[in-house]
């Protein structure tokens, strides 16, 4: 690989070669060497900006959970407006994209980025356990607009949409659900607490 030459954003340059490597390959085939060569820098690029790999993978955990919380906000501020059924449905196809999908696998199979990515404050499983928070603040959210029954549990409702949907998601890992499929699985799960 040529040296001198200036990288515009080399972490962000590693981070979206490491998800085109994990969507590809998978856990197995993410190695420093395999996101080096996708991004197309020499390998000692991704060490000047990381501790080392488990650094670099809690750092594009963190990277994909700070998109996470930007939904969060924007799915909140749809509280009220459209269809209750189609924001979630929504809300869930874009949580549920190929790279988050192949992140949640590649969590559960490294048990030392588990730990650094717990000691950084996410949840117990990262992205599942935040993207269950973004449902339940939404649900709370259209409950306080009426649109959802009063005593729904919102907290109960959130995780038990997050992993329907993620069942979805991973048994269809190259043909993905069609939205009408993940409405399915919104209007099933939330039948008793819409409005």
């Amino acid at each position: 690989m040529p040296t001198g030459v200036a990288l515009r954003d080399a972490r962000q340059q590693l981070f979206e070669a490491a998800e085109r490597v994990l969507v590809r390959d998978g856990a197995t085939g993410l190695t420093s060497r395999a996101v080096t060569t996708e991004a197309g820098v020499a390998k000692g690029v991704l060490h000047r900006h990381f501790a080392d790999f488990d650094a670099f993978l809690a750092e594009l955990v963190l990277d994909r959970l700070g998109r996470v919380k930007a939904q969060a906000a924007a799915l909140r501020d749809a509280a009220g407006t459209g269809a209750v059924a189609d924001n979630l449905t929504s809300a869930l196809l874009s949580i549920f994209d190929p790279v988050v999908v192949a992140i949640v696998a590649l969590v559960i199979a490294r048990d030392e980025l588990r730990t650094r990515l717990r000691a950084a404050g996410t949840a117990r499983l990262p992205l599942v356990g935040e993207s269950a928070d973004l449902v339940a603040g939404y649900l709370a959210a259209e409950r306080a607009c009426g649109r959802i029954a009063p005593d729904a549990d919102v907290d109960t409702l959130a995780p038990t949409l997050i992993g329907a949907a993620h069942l979805a998601f991973t048994e269809r890992k190259d043909d993905p659900p069609e939205p009408g499929d993940v409405r399915k699985i919104v209007t099933t799960v939330l039948a008793g607490a819409l409005r």
